[in-house]
């Protein structure tokens, strides 16, 4: 909407040659100048081993399985985690205490006795079934910025690879596939 109305407001038609002299009109507020580049998409799946059921950051091994962020000055990274008892979310990367607290604050909002109380879909084991609602709760994706090569997360936060599972599911361990998606500007 800005770059439409950015448009209107000058009467100007949009185009390449005209990008730079439109992000000169405001040189204090790099963020705010519009970037250009060659416009890209990148994809690749990765697979991170979770250690054992819980919240885990995920970030620094994210980076080093795809060194290829490091090629886009701006752009969006869409994280996706293929499996339905594992999660993605993003929290705080400090204190190890947050992960810990999660993983008892989700076991408290879908306890695994509801497997014998509450849940039909039991044939998979007590922690399958509650590993499928708390995945829906958090959520299979999230999506970050891309600024000058690196995920634009806040200081304290990272993201999380929650597994829900003991047995991380019919496979026996916990080795999760995640596709990253990356759309933005690299360097022409």
């Amino acid at each position: 909407i800005f770059v439409v109305l950015l448009c209107l407001q000058t009467h100007t038609a949009l185009t390449p040659s005209n990008y730079d002299s439109m992000s000169r009109k405001n040189p204090s507020n790099a963020s705010e100048t519009i970037k250009t580049g060659v416009s890209a998409w990148f994809q690749k799946t990765i697979t991170v081993t979770a250690p054992s059921r819980g919240c885990h950051v995920i970030t620094n091994e994210i980076s080093r399985q795809v060194p290829e962020i490091n090629r886009f000055t701006i752009g969006l990274a869409h994280i996706f985690i293929k499996h339905t008892s594992a999660s993605l979310t993003i929290n705080e990367n400090a204190d190890p205490d947050v992960r810990v607290d999660m993983e008892a604050a989700l076991n408290k909002i879908v306890p695994e006795k509801w497997h014998r109380e509450l849940f039909t879909h039991t044939m998979e084991g007590p922690d399958d079934m509650a590993g499928h609602v708390k995945s829906s709760l958090l959520g299979s994706s999230v999506s970050v910025p891309v600024t000058n090569g690196r995920l634009s997360l806040g200081t304290w936060q990272g993201i999380y690879l929650c597994e829900h599972r003991d047995t991380g599911g019919w496979g026996g361990g916990h080795a999760r596939s995640i596709i990253i998606t990356i759309q933005g500007l690299v360097e022409h």
